[in-house]
C-alpha cells in the first residue's frame, strides 16, 4: 500500500530548538567562515595577559606614557596623559610664554636662548609631575572600581574621575573638592562616551 503521509510540522518544537530552551550554544570557529585560525594560548601568554591587566601595570603604563585606565585595548590610545604627555605639554606652555625671561627692570631685554631652554625644563618636568600623578590616581581608582563592581562600563569612569578629582580638589578645602570630583567626573564621563 501507499506510504503513510508524514506528520504535520509543529512550528512550536522548531522554535523550541531555534531560540527555545532546547537551542543548542555554537561554537565560533574561525576557520569555518575563512577566517585565521588561533591557536590555544600558551600559559606564558596566559601569565603576561594577566600581569598586564594588573591594577599595578596600569598605574605605571598611566604614570610613565599615558594608559586607558582598566581597558588594555585602549591603553595605546592614552587617556589623561603621563609623564611623557606632561612634559610634552610643559615644554609647549614654556615655548609660547612671552614671559620667559622677562626682568622688569629692563623690560625691552631679550631673553637668551639659554634661559628659554631652561624655562622649558623646568617647566615640562612640573607638568610632567602632576600629570604623570592624576594618571596614576585615575587608573589606579579606576581599576579598584572596575574590581570591586565586576563590570566594566561608564560608570567606572565618572566614579574614578569623581574620587581623583575629589580628593585633588580637597587640597584647598571642601568646596573645591566637591567642584574637583563633579568637574573630573563630567571630564571622565565625556572621554569615556568618546572614546567607546
Amino acid at each position: 500500500g501507499p506510504a503513510p503521509p508524514p506528520p504535520p510540522l509543529q512550528y512550536s518544537l522548531l522554535l523550541q530548538h531555534l531560540v527555545g530552551d532546547k537551542r543548542q550554544p555554537r561554537v565560533w570557529d574561525p576557520a569555518a567562515l575563512g577566517g585565521i585560525p588561533c591557536p590555544p594560548k600558551s600559559e606564558e601568554q596566559k601569565m603576561v595577559e594577566r600581569v598586564m591587566e594588573s591594577c599595578p601595570f596600569k598605574a605605571a603604563l598611566a604614570c610613565v606614557g599615558g594608559a586607558a585606565p582598566a581597558r588594555t585595548e585602549q591603553a595605546a590610545v592614552g587617556w589623561f596623559g603621563g609623564f611623557v604627555l606632561g612634559g610634552a605639554f610643559g615644554i609647549f606652555t614654556a615655548g609660547i610664554d612671552t614671559n620667559v625671561g622677562f626682568d622688569p627692570k629692563d623690560p625691552y631685554r631679550t631673553p637668551t636662548a639659554k634661559e628659554v631652554l631652561k624655562d622649558m625644563g623646568q617647566r615640562g618636568i612640573s607638568y610632567a609631575k602632576n600629570f604623570a600623578i592624576v594618571g596614576a590616581m585615575f587608573s589606579c581608582t579606576e581599576c579598584v572600581v572596575e574590581s570591586y563592581r565586576g563590570k566594566s562600563d561608564w560608570k567606572n569612569s565618572v566614579i574614578s574621575g569623581c574620587i581623583t578629582g575629589g580628593a585633588i580638589g580637597f587640597r584647598a578645602g571642601l568646596k573645591a573638592g566637591v567642584i574637583g570630583c563633579g568637574g573630573f567626573a563630567a571630564f571622565s564621563a565625556a572621554v569615556d562616551y568618546y572614546l567607546r
